[in-house]
Order: structure tokens, then C-alpha cells, then sequence
């Protein structure tokens, strides 16, 4: 998360977070649906201008991290070491994601979610922008030349593996077993210099036709 430097970009950061905890509290006290934009205005002392200059909608309350988030799987893209690959780190940062989202205090707020289907409607939404995100940040990494299609969809994997992980009974082995399907599909689409097959020598293949020759000739 970017850190603001100047006085007013810490005073808008600590508006914001000032709502969205006041709007957390509220949804969890009262339920979802009994709280509208007023109230949270109401309740944290500011303007309902000023938190729309905040947040976009009411759904986006509970969704606060939501450029964090995306901004921290970019990053695990672009702030690789040299040479280091890409998938080990994508890992990583979910795995310190979930870890993140499956603490005690985070059940409350996803049993919400789960109970709304404009929250669920919203973090679908949420989700395919982050991919797409992803997706852009792969194509343009110098050392990871891919097609469109490719990016995509090892972007579109690791999302869901954020979202599998959470879900399971033992979140750090989910991230283990969803990302060896996710190296082995990246090594099919990006394999290395060593993977790709040699190319046929004059003699091979005419050794390999001969064969074959042979063999027919063989046949009664």
C-alpha cells in the first residue's frame, strides 16, 4: 500500500479509513442491508459528498483494500529480483493475502459478503478487473514474452487461486496445490530454454525416415 507523504495526503488517507471503519462497524452491528450512505456519513462525521469522494458505492465500503490489493499483485510482477521468476513470486502474494483474509476477524466480514448478493455481485466484478490488471502487468514484463491469451489466463488462475485458498479448511496448503497446477500450466505457455525440444539435425531426420522405410519394407 502506498504510504501518503504530504499532510494532506495523510489527512484524505485517514478520512477514508475513518468511513470505512465506521461503515464496517454498522454493517456488521446492523446487517448489510439496514445501513444506507447517510448513516455511515452520519456516523463518521463527514459530508455524503465527501465520502463519495472516497468511495464510488456503498458495496466499495466494504471493499476499502480493494487498490491495495491490486496494487500489491502488480507489484509482485513488477518488483521481481532480477531473474526471479514470476509464478514463485505471484505465490507468495497470496499467500501473505490469504493469510491476511482467513484471520479470526476477517470471518465476520466474508460471512456478510457471502450473505449479500450485491456484495458478491461486486467482489465478481472486483475480481475480473484485478485479473485483467494482472494480466496487463504480465504482458509487459520484457522477460515474459506470452500472447494475450496466455497472460490472461494465468492471471484469471491466480485470482481464483486468492479466492479457492480462502475458502479452504487449510488455506496455506490450498495455495501449495492450486500453484503447482499454475507452474505447470506457465510452463507449457512459457517454457524454458531448456524444455524446448532440439530442433531435428539433417541426420536425424534422415535417420528417422530411413527407419521408417525400413519398416515398411519389412512389412509382408
Amino acid at each position: 500500500m502506498t504510504v501518503p507523504t504530504g499532510r494532506r495526503e495523510r489527512k484524505k488517507a485517514a478520512t477514508r479509513q475513518k468511513i470505512a471503519d465506521t461503515a464496517l462497524r454498522l454493517f456488521l452491528e446492523r446487517g448489510y442491508d439496514a445501513v444506507g450512505i447517510r448513516d455511515v456519513a452520519a456516523e463518521a462525521d463527514v459530508a455524503v459528498t465527501t465520502l463519495f469522494s472516497h468511495f464510488a458505492s456503498k458495496e466499495a465500503l466494504v471493499f476499502e483494500q480493494d487498490e491495495d490489493f491490486e496494487q500489491r499483485l502488480t507489484q509482485a510482477v513488477n518488483g521481481r529480483a532480477p531473474h526471479e521468476p514470476l509464478i514463485p513470486a505471484l505465490r507468495r502474494e497470496i499467500l501473505a493475502l490469504v493469510r491476511h483474509c482467513t484471520t479470526d476477524s476477517a470471518a465476520p466480514v466474508w460471512r456478510m459478503i457471502d450473505a449479500s448478493p450485491a456484495l458478491r455481485e461486486y467482489e465478481e466484478s472486483m475480481r475480473l478487473r484485478h485479473a485483467e490488471s494482472l494480466a496487463t502487468a504480465i504482458a509487459a514484463g520484457p522477460d515474459l514474452p506470452q500472447t494475450t491469451t496466455a497472460c490472461r489466463t494465468i492471471a484469471r488462475f491466480v485470482i481464483d487461486a486468492y479466492s479457492l485458498a480462502r475458502e479452504a479448511a487449510d488455506p496455506d496448503t490450498a495455495v501449495d496445490e492450486i500453484f503447482r497446477m499454475i507452474e505447470a500450466a506457465w510452463e507449457v505457455a512459457h517454457p524454458s530454454s531448456d524444455q524446448l525440444p532440439a530442433e531435428r539435425s539433417p541426420s536425424r531426420s534422415c535417420a528417422v525416415s530411413s527407419t521408417h522405410r525400413v519398416r515398411a519394407a519389412e512389412k509382408p
